[in-house]
């Protein structure tokens, strides 16, 4: 019997494919992870990067309902970026231009940490990591460093690209929209590293 979660019941020529979904997970930053925790929803926004198949999270070992997810829980992650208002002559067909995911497994704990953390690290602010001291045992101990396996029938991505579905005498178009970094604002001593530099001059 196939699943209601396992393909887009409304439009579903707004489907993407692997590359797309690729794309999408090594733009975006910040993503939902959910899960049911006790009976009742759970939902946390988490810095995130994909390595390969794998999406990697990571957070504090003290975190109640991290440990749960880590054990097994079923969950659920979202990833979502708004590419553009759609502006239309009546507010019904107004919309949005975005690319959209929710990748469905289980999580599993990442065998080496160090690499994982260095991985994400890395995928945030391109090579940061040779920029700062070696992670220390008392850190890593303190961080636990879950994956979550990008599997075939586990996920689904679409996306809304163009302007207003209707035709019309009066102006429509599309409000373009991206993320932008700016200046950075400096707490201590020293100059802006290379990486962030580079990050702020979109290099």
């Amino acid at each position: 019997m196939t699943s209601p979660l396992d393909a887009l019941t409304r439009k579903p020529a707004r489907a993407t494919d692997r590359a797309a979904l690729d794309e999408l997970l090594d733009q975006a930053k910040v993503g939902t992870l959910s899960t049911v925790v006790d009976g009742l929803p759970w939902s946390v926004p988490m810095l995130f990067a994909r390595d390969g198949d794998d999406i990697l999270l990571h957070g504090s070992t003290g975190a109640g309902a991290l440990r749960h997810v880590a054990t097994g829980a079923p969950v659920a992650f979202t990833v979502f970026v708004m590419d553009g208002l759609v502006i239309a002559d009546t507010l019904f067909d107004h919309s949005a231009n975005y690319r959209s995911a929710v990748v469905r497994g289980v999580l599993e704990p990442v065998d080496d940490a160090k690499s994982a953390l260095d991985v994400l690290s890395d995928k945030l602010i391109p090579g940061r990591v040779a920029e700062v001291r070696e992670t220390t045992r008392r850190e890593l101990a303190a961080t636990v460093a879950l994956r979550l396996p990008i599997v075939d029938g586990q996920w689904i991505a679409k996306a809304r690209t163009g302007g207003p579905g209707t035709e019309s005498g009066d102006w429509t178009g599309v409000v373009p929209m991206r993320t932008v970094y700016d200046e950075p604002i400096t707490y201590s001593n020293g100059t802006v590293p290379d990486s962030v530099r580079a990050m702020v001059n979109g290099m």
